[in-house]
């Protein structure tokens, strides 16, 4: 017989992951920001964001399959 399914993600889970997002765009964009090789502010903000969005996607990534297999180690446990 199949097991039930849970819910893999809470509110609480996906409120956590939103602020680490947010809080991880802000550093990185305040880390990229100073090596665009440009002075038009314009410009600074577009690379500057199109990159901290690039690493925050994989930060967010690394975040989901952190959880899932603390799930999986926490679920073996339990067996």
């Amino acid at each position: 017989m199949s097991q039930p399914e849970t819910k893999l993600t809470s509110p609480t889970s996906l409120i956590v992951d939103a602020v680490l997002v947010i809080a991880f765009f802000i550093f990185i964009y305040t880390k990229v920001s100073t090596h665009v090789p440009s002075t038009d502010k314009n410009m600074i903000l577009l690379w500057g964001a199109l990159c901290s969005a690039c690493m925050t996607g994989v930060f967010w990534l690394c975040i989901q399959m952190f959880r899932v297999v603390l799930r999986a180690q926490r679920a073996d446990k339990r067996d």
